[in-house]
């Protein structure tokens, strides 16, 4: 692992990846450096520096910073690919700006993932994934995130929307100026990620399996932005489409993988690691894996667990929490999410036999190896 040269937000995905190729590495730093940029540039599009303030309040702000990392990521196998598709780019007004401009233009030089090509694709899925973090936060009552106050927190749920749309309006714009297969990609998965928010808030029917409902709503909500980030790189810098194909199933499965991930953090990380409130989920009734999973146990803990849950707020009063929590750990459902969350993992790592090998590759089954040991 190669250390950035500036300082790095704590927690970044990047520097917790150990992998034999430090120029990759390097490249990649340098693309998240410039990516963060973009974004900062895009906010400041708003001109009205209350929007703009409200709209860029999580850039730069730690996090893992996942969405634009795979999104550099996935364009080192368009770059670097020598079956690589001919070059697609959106028509320009000036021939002379053509590959040149900031707004997405293919790279002249294929040997630095920090080109424009790569650096829009990542800035367009972060932009994405934080309009959904402003509206998760709206809908689960969030008070902060990546370790500050929340949009909705420190400006009301009602910026936090208005705030979050605009951020979707900005992803839309930069996506038309990236070219028609872009915007396929953007559209596609913004409409997926706004029905499984709402599949989520609506929750399972009387004839839903809730288990086959929270991946359906997990699907939307988390694997849909991670399967597109990875797309994004690879189709900004031609890769081939059996390629493109094999990075959506990966991220796929990492994303819900990682989603599996946070519900297990929600109930056994401290706010300081996590970034969020300990217990949030819990606390206000999201049927996370492990509650589901304890509440179609049939031990005696879970059936007391079962009668904690249903009782009006008694999760988030006195000792309520914290003896829901314990009784997870008693019921084996944590133990069995875990076992859920590898077997994605080995699917996830399955999907990656129809990539090259190469140090792109390495990186994807370093992110594996991430998410496998995130919570211990």
């Amino acid at each position: 692992m190669v250390a950035s040269a500036r300082t790095e937000p704590r927690g970044s995905m990047a520097m917790e990846l150990t992998i034999g190729d430090p120029t990759l590495m390097a490249r990649l730093e340098r693309g998240m450096d410039a990516s963060e940029e973009r974004l900062r540039a895009l906010a400041a599009e708003a001109r009205d520096p209350y929007v703009a303030e409200v709209a860029g309040h999580l850039f730069g702000r730690g996090g893992k910073r996942l969405r634009p990392l795979l999104a550099l990521v996935g364009a080192e196998f368009g770059e670097r690919c020598p079956e690589r598709r001919p070059e697609r780019r959106p028509a320009a007004a000036d021939p002379s700006a053509a590959g040149a401009s900031a707004t997405g233009t293919a790279a002249t030089d294929p040997s630095a993932t920090d080109a424009p090509a790569a650096v829009d694709a990542a800035a367009l899925a972060e932009l994405v994934h934080v309009a959904s973090l402003f509206h998760d936060d709206v809908m689960d009552q969030g008070l902060t995130r990546r370790g500050v106050p929340s949009v909705n927190a420190r400006w009301g749920n009602t910026t936090a929307v208005l705030a979050g749309n605009w951020l979707l309006s900005k992803a839309a714009q930069l996506a038309a100026e990236l070219g028609p297969e872009t915007i396929r990609l953007q559209s596609k998965v913004t409409n997926r990620l706004i029905m499984g928010q709402i599949r989520e808030l609506v929750g399972p029917s009387d004839d839903d399996d809730p288990l086959s409902h929270y991946f359906t709503v997990v699907a939307g909500k988390t694997a849909a932005l991670i399967a597109m980030a990875l797309q994004l790189g690879a189709v900004r810098t031609g890769a081939p489409d059996r390629i493109v194909q094999a990075l959506a199933e990966y991220g796929e499965h990492l994303g819900i993988a990682f989603q599996i991930s946070d519900d297990i953090l929600d109930v056994t990380s401290t706010s300081e690691v996590s970034g969020k409130e300990q217990g949030k989920d819990l606390a206000i009734g999201v049927a996370s894996l492990p509650v589901l999973l304890a509440l179609a146990d049939e031990r005696p803990e879970a059936g007391e667990l079962r009668t904690l849950l249903t009782a009006a707020t008694a999760a988030t009063e006195g000792t309520g929490l914290p003896k829901a929590v314990a009784l997870l750990h008693r019921c084996g459902a944590l133990a069995e999410a875990r076992t859920v969350l590898h077997a994605r993992l080995l699917r996830a790592r399955t999907a990656l036999n129809g990539l090259p090998d190469g140090p792109a590759t390495q990186v994807l089954h370093a992110l594996c190896d991430f998410v496998a040991r995130r919570d211990h």
